[in-house]
């Protein structure tokens, strides 16, 4: 009887999953596998939304007469184990961007063939459109976004498939883990949210129904949160890209046109990655950043994390992300700005506590965003500076994002709440808030003397 090994990495699905599909096709037993691997620190948000997923998952496997298998170590020897165990012919699994997933892919490959297997790598599975799909001429990667969204747009993507209906058998010897338990994980954010592929579903649907229409309007406005929260979902795989592109072009409209210019900025910051794995950490284009250390930076660098930097709008935007473990876009590219053009920061320190805290903190995603807003990455416009207190106003005019993550100025008016230190002396004081870490005047003449200094 052959057996395949489907082996799931951020790819936590039974919907519209082509590795599973394979080998449901190709064999009579298939044994789903993820492998806890240490060598891939998750911080406690993304652990506990692991452990959601994976629960989920084996729910779904065994209601199609299967199980999730889970071993713990290095990727690459526990699959071959588990090959040998259960005498698999092949191992399905999703292709990766990252430097550590193509070692990883490479690796695995070598292990299998010294064993008589094959590995099938699939494509199209964790982005819409698969890294190299498109290129400009002479280049391995598109280095701008525009030109690369008109092809994109231009492809047609894969027709997606249903979860499978059963025929998931596995082998009873195959021995697993037990599953990770969300209580088990210490340290996660209060407000974090469920994870696994029903809730990335019902989330789905609600979108579609409900937001879409007004995405185009209302997806900056940070009250509002009218954003589709979906991110951690696309992180994990729980929800298929692919899925996701084909249902917002059927519901049609602006708002759908809107939100599938984001799922190709994904797309467009892991083709990236793919091509330049070293862009995980370092400049993609150096601008000669002289970028601030020491005392005073560490000082600013605690407020800007602790939410206590002076300025309203930054500070309920890292308050939501300590909170929750997820940060409305228009905060990550405020709180980004400030970091790195305000208080002239190295946009490294910023994604690290962006990755210790983000349940959607993808490897792409976040350091080309990231390197976007600091000026080193793919933006045109490295020297763009975005001013929270107009940041505020124009997309907190009430005030109510502001006054629903910093309650010490819950009493305090728009657009005031926006300034508070503008407030004359008495009023002031009635408000248990801290005066800005820095001018914003002497910020930009920080960051401007940086990096003319550093061109020179």
């Amino acid at each position: 009887m052959n057996l395949a090994v489907v082996l799931y990495t951020s790819d936590l699905r039974l919907h519209d999953h082509p590795p599973l599909r394979a080998a449901l096709s190709s064999s009579e037993q298939v044994v789903p596998l993820f492998v806890r691997d240490p060598a891939v620190a998750a911080p406690p948000n993304r652990l506990a939304f692991l452990a959601d997923c994976l629960a989920d998952l084996d729910d779904g496997l065994r209601a199609r007469g299967g199980r999730l298998v889970v071993r713990s170590g290095d990727p690459v020897a526990e699959t071959v184990s588990l090959v040998r165990e259960a005498d698999a012919d092949e191992v399905h699994m999703a292709g990766g961007v990252s430097a550590y997933a193509h070692a990883r892919e490479d690796r695995l490959r070598a292990a299998l063939e010294a064993e008589g297997r094959r590995l099938h790598v699939h494509d199209s599975v964790i982005t819409a459109l698969a890294p190299g799909a498109v290129l400009p001429a002479g280049s391995d990667h598109f280095a701008v976004f525009t030109p690369y969204h008109r092809r994109w747009t231009e492809q047609p993507l894969r027709a997606t498939a249903p979860a499978p209906r059963g025929g998931v058998r596995v082998p009873d010897a195959v021995r697993s883990d037990p599953l990770p338990e969300r209580a088990a994980v210490t340290g996660t954010s209060p407000g974090l949210a469920r994870g696994g592929e029903g809730e990335a579903r019902r989330l789905l649907a609600r979108w579609l129904r409900s937001g879409l229409d007004g995405y185009p309007q209302n997806h900056d406005d940070l009250a509002g949160d009218a954003t589709s929260r979906l991110s951690p979902h696309l992180h994990f795989g729980t929800l298929s890209p692919t899925e996701a592109v084909h249902r917002a072009r059927a519901a049609g409209g602006p708002g759908a046109e809107a939100f599938v210019r984001q799922l190709c900025w994904r797309d467009f910051h892991h083709q990236v990655l793919a091509a330049r794995p070293a862009a995980a950490t370092r400049d993609y284009r150096a601008r000669g950043d002289r970028w601030r250390t020491g005392p005073a930076a560490e000082e600013e660098i605690r407020a800007w994390k602790e939410g206590r930097t002076g300025y309203p709008v930054v500070d309920a935007a890292m308050r939501q992300l300590a909170h929750e473990g997820w940060m409305h876009n228009r905060g990550r590219l405020l709180t980004a700005s400030f970091l790195t053009k305000t208080l002239y920061v190295d946009w490294r320190v910023g994604a690290r506590h962006f990755m210790d805290l983000l349940v959607d903190g993808d490897l792409a995603n976040n350091q080309l965003n990231w390197q976007w807003v600091a000026g080193t990455g793919t933006d045109t416009r490295p020297n763009r500076v975005l001013n929270p207190v107009r940041q505020g106003l124009r997309h907190d005019p009430d005030g109510g994002y502001v006054h629903r993550w910093i309650p010490e100025l819950a009493g305090l008016p728009a657009p005031r709440v926006h300034e508070p230190w503008r407030l004359p002396a008495p009023e002031r004081a009635r408000y248990d808030y801290p005066d800005p870490v820095v001018e914003l005047a002497d910020g930009l003449d920080r960051f401007r003397r940086g990096r003319e200094e550093g061109a020179g």
